[in-house]
């Protein structure tokens, strides 16, 4: 008898969560897991956030009743009071639409179910979504389940040594007024490549000139520099400053260490405040049919952390350890490689920003760390630096070496 399902083709797994599957079957003493994007200790153990654990105690007696529709309020208004800074027009004028959101993927999927239904309103096309070459590997099938049409433009030099302004820049000139451009707002995933303060200004120019709309995925706000002032400028500078629409979705799985909570957030901000209710309204019929409400513990303990000042204090201190980690273990590297000669260019190790870089190994080096010496690493060499500790880097250079040589021997 045939089924309803004899059509459905098989879809590969994962490949990040695949290569953390593996690992985790892998009984190597010796094996680490460079692949994964989530931050451990310099013992390599998940570290509970002492902001977060005081916050814990303080929601811990709370009741278990539905979330309103659209989240809870004190999350909502103490996160956008976060991202946009407590004096922002934007907020004070009241033209920010928001919703809380399954971490940064619901956050970025909701957006673009948004957009989608809004160009779908008196338009004859729906918009192009233009993300980064390489980007994270969600944010092509995000866009693409929802219904647009996504292009690539190459982010990164051919060299691996910064950003390819001639590449952006040429983008967003021929991009058609209206297009979506995916920008990662702090610690560019997976390249580590941010552009600096004058590229951002001009890439903002052109995108206010032509009439762009950017969406900032706002994954690691002060985790880069541990200030979120500092990470939180380039989106600030498009909305505060360029007066721009545009969607910011963030998570605050990496800088609170809420992994499995699925705490993020979706805010647009709009031209007027009758847009930001009309969206806002929207907002909540589209996480009605989707989840009905969102989860409660999540957003009490980020609501708890920015509330209480002397527990934000200690928040801003978790920060700097996560950040300063996350370098030294980027200097440890680099510093390894180079003492063991090891051939190639490493210095972007160090000048790279954030939990990720990529090294530029071949996929056969690649497979041969993972098979030889139970390294485990993505396929385009992307590494997560807090993968490493003061236990297992030096491990991990000197395994590299050996990769590099023996490539060179056989060539």
């Amino acid at each position: 008898m045939a089924s309803l399902f004899d059509s459905v083709p098989y879809t590969p797994p994962d490949a990040i969560f695949e290569l953390t599957k593996t690992y985790n079957a892998d009984p190597s003493p010796q094996k680490v897991n460079l692949g994964q994007g989530t931050y451990k200790d310099e013992d390599g153990r998940p570290w509970i956030l002492p902001a977060v654990a005081a916050a814990k105690e303080k929601v811990r007696s709370a009741n278990h009743e539905y979330l309103p529709i659209l989240g809870l309020a004190e999350f909502r208004a103490r996160a956008l009071e976060l991202l946009f800074g407590g004096d922002a027009d934007v907020t004070k004028q009241r033209r920010v639409a928001s919703c809380q959101a399954l971490s940064g993927t619901g956050a970025l999927h909701t957006a673009g179910t948004m957009l989608y239904r809004a160009a779908q309103v008196g338009k004859e096309t729906i918009p192009t979504v233009y993300i980064t070459n390489p980007s994270w590997s969600n944010h092509r099938q995000v866009f693409e389940s929802i219904g647009f049409p996504v292009r690539e433009f190459n982010y990164t030099a051919a060299d691996n040594s910064g950003v390819d302004m001639d590449s952006l820049t040429e983008t967003l000139t021929q991009a058609p007024p209206h297009s979506i451009l995916v920008f990662h707002a702090s610690a560019h995933n997976p390249s580590g490549w941010d552009p600096t303060v004058e590229q951002w200004k001009t890439i903002g120019k052109i995108v206010k000139d032509r009439n762009l709309f950017p969406i900032f995925d706002a994954a690691y706000l002060g985790m880069t520099s541990g200030n979120f002032n500092t990470d939180a400028w380039t989106l600030r500078y498009f909305i505060n400053d360029l007066n721009t629409e545009a969607a910011v979705c963030i998570s605050f799985a990496k800088s609170m260490g809420l992994y499995g909570e699925r705490i993020g957030l979706c805010a647009f901000v709009t031209s007027s405040r009758t847009t930001a209710t009309a969206v806002e309204s929207t907002l909540a019929q589209l996480i009605r049919v989707e989840i009905s409400n969102p989860p409660a513990f999540g957003a009490r303990v980020v609501a708890a952390v920015l509330g209480n000042e002397d527990i934000r204090a200690e928040w801003a201190r978790n920060l700097v350890t996560m950040s300063g980690r996350i370098k030294g273990m980027r200097e440890a590297l680099y510093e390894g490689l180079v003492e063991l000669g090891t051939p190639g260019k490493w210095k972007r190790i160090t000048e790279q920003k954030g939990m990720f870089c990529i090294l530029g190994l071949s996929l056969e080096a690649v497979s041969h760390l993972r098979e030889k010496y139970h390294i485990y690493m993505a396929d385009s060499s992307r590494v997560s630096i807090a993968g490493l500790n003061p236990g297992n880097v030096r491990y991990v250079a000197e395994c590299i070496d050996k990769t590099v040589r023996e490539k060179q021997a056989r060539q």
